[in-house]
């Protein structure tokens, strides 16, 4: 009798361990995202007053070089502005703020983004160089990222596997080493020299500490985006938009928090729906700085992912009956609204006739969000290099040097941005190594060139290339081993490949990328993988073998 209770008990448990493994088994993924959450995660403090370093109190005799205000969008896509004809909701959403300030000075027509994705475009906005030149090739990654993305991904549902390097992986150096080298002089650094205050605010990504820093690259003072929601997820005055389908989302909800930090101190927690609080500091900014000339880069985190939106934008839009594009639209709102507080705050401190100021996006809207408007007219998405990638946004308004409603139509590049900042505050870009942009103000102030600003625009990312010269932009990959030709003068949307039609101009322009990167550095962190991105759908259509696509190394 007893041996048999003995099996009766030995069964239950049996019974019972297999059951928790099973439901393991059926929970896995939600389970490795419970460990990812929990592990590392740093919890902030209570909010902490941030006081910024105050000017004099009268302006100094003499002239005043311009301030300069440098406004970042994050994965804003060309569409989502009313500036083109465009708008989120077909239209319904307009954002007059941004638009005032492109119809108030110079819009570039055709302007490009430096890459595709984020922070190697950050790096090439603020040094002025390619990566060939500086090696910051690929965007920073928190350990363990692309194993977690992978194990979501390649889940049996889709024609292409996100591809995965354990070896590169194991030997990624930490993410806050992951850095743009101090040996690059930034445009913060080329103004400080000019005497001017620098400040930024918002997202860096281009490393961390003491040697990455904003602080450490020319920035007197830095509010920094320590981590990734712009209100903590069950805040009463927010409105959350997850998206099931993708990797992504699903790290940056398991990961992130609410969080920011000022010139390397403590980790605390903002105060309101980030846009918002973003742009309230830029106002001190601006305030505190009113007698002197300054710098300011406000990097906004807005309308990146995870898609959060004030519940007060949220309820004004009550006509859009799709809660993730009515999400996303409250969040463009938020982001015009914070442009046109810059703008206001400008004119009241009476600083707007001497300010230039730049508003860009780093790269085009993400297919990942499942938004299939975001860069319409234009094929692709971020992290490709089809011009939905990195056709940008790019405003410069100066009040007596630019006049309004000026328009170039040649391409540009944010490789531009430092060498025409630098100029307009009356200095140079550093004389002790090259700089591949150029100085648009001849463009924009008086009896144009008559060459164009570049006679070619290049960009890179591991094994995926593409120049854009005399109108032709070529895309070659090797992964897939496919090329794309494309007469974007006569062909902006990218419609007609040519390659196999016009094999001599695809030899041109692979021979002017093999110049360009001839000698060129090599990446300072490797990729570590590799991310199928569908040309013409978003990542929650359903692909199929025949739909183009790229594999988007880093």
């Amino acid at each position: 009798m007893k041996a048999r209770k003995t099996l009766i008990t030995l069964g239950a448990v049996l019974l019972v361990v297999v059951a928790l493994g099973a439901v393991a088994a059926a929970n896995f993924r939600s389970i490795i995202l419970f460990v990812v959450g929990s592990r590392g995660k740093e919890t902030p403090v209570a909010n902490i007053e941030v006081t910024w370093n105050r000017g004099p109190d009268t302006p100094a005799a003499g002239d005043r070089p311009p301030n300069i205000v440098f406004i970042l969008a994050d994965d804003l896509g060309i569409n989502d502005l009313s500036t083109f004809g465009g708008g989120v909701a077909g239209g319904t959403v307009p954002t007059p703020n941004i638009d005032a300030l492109a119809a108030s000075g110079a819009i570039m027509s055709q302007a490009y983004s430096g890459t595709a994705a984020c922070a190697p475009s950050r790096a090439m906005l603020l040094t002025g160089r390619y990566p060939t030149r500086h090696g910051f090739e690929f965007t920073p990654t928190p350990g363990g990222m692309q194993r977690i993305m992978t194990l979501f991904y390649n889940d049996g549902t889709r024609p292409h596997d996100m591809l995965r390097d354990a070896r590169a992986e194991a030997a990624q150096p930490p993410m806050t080493e992951q850095g743009l080298p101090g040996s690059e002089i930034t445009v913060a650094e080329v103004l400080k020299a000019r005497g001017y205050h620098t400040a930024h605010i918002g997202k860096w990504h281009l490393g961390g500490g003491k040697a990455f820093g904003a602080n450490a690259q020319g920035f007197d003072e830095s509010l920094l985006m320590s981590s990734g929601l712009y209100l903590p997820e069950n805040d009463p005055q927010v409105v959350n938009a997850k998206l099931r389908f993708d990797p992504i989302d699903k790290f940056i909800w398991a990961r992130m928090t609410y969080a920011a930090s000022f010139n390397g101190g403590p980790v605390f927690s903002p105060r309101g729906y980030l846009t918002d609080y973003y742009t309230d500091e830029a106002v001190k900014v601006i305030q505190a700085n009113r007698n002197r000339p300054f710098f300011l880069y406000l990097a906004h985190w807005g309308v990146h992912s995870p898609l959060q939106a004030s519940k007060a934008d949220y309820d004004a839009l009550s006509h859009i009956q799709d809660h993730r594009l009515r999400v996303y639209a409250a969040m463009v709102r938020a982001l015009d609204r914070s442009v046109g507080r810059v703008m206001q705050t400008l004119r009241d401190e009476g600083l707007a006739d001497n300010t230039v100021v730049v508003f860009t996006s780093d790269n085009g809207g993400a297919g990942y969000l499942g938004l299939p408007d975001v860069n319409k007219p234009y094929r692709g998405w971020k992290l490709t290099f089809f011009e939905g990638g990195i056709r940008v946004p790019y405003f410069i308004s100066w009040p007596g040097r630019i006049q309004p409603g000026t328009r170039l139509e040649d391409p540009v590049s944010h490789i531009d941005f430092l060498p025409t900042v630098a100029a307009a505050a009356g200095t140079t870009p550093p004389t002790d190594r090259p700089i591949d942009g150029r100085n648009l103000l001849p463009w924009l102030t008086g009896p144009r060139p008559a060459a164009p600003p570049h006679e070619a625009i290049f960009w890179q990312d591991g094994f995926y290339l593409a120049v854009l010269k005399d109108g032709w932009k070529l895309q070659t990959s090797d992964n897939p081993k496919k090329d794309w030709l494309f007469h974007v003068a006569v062909d902006p949307t990218e419609q007609t490949n040519l390659a196999a039609s016009n094999p001599a101009k695809v030899a041109e322009l692979k021979a002017a990328i093999a110049e360009h990167r001839r000698g060129g550095r090599p990446a300072l962190f490797p990729a570590t993988g590799a991310m199928p991105v569908m040309i013409d759908k978003t990542l929650e259509e359903k692909a199929t073998t025949a739909d183009e696509y790229i594999y988007w190394p880093g």
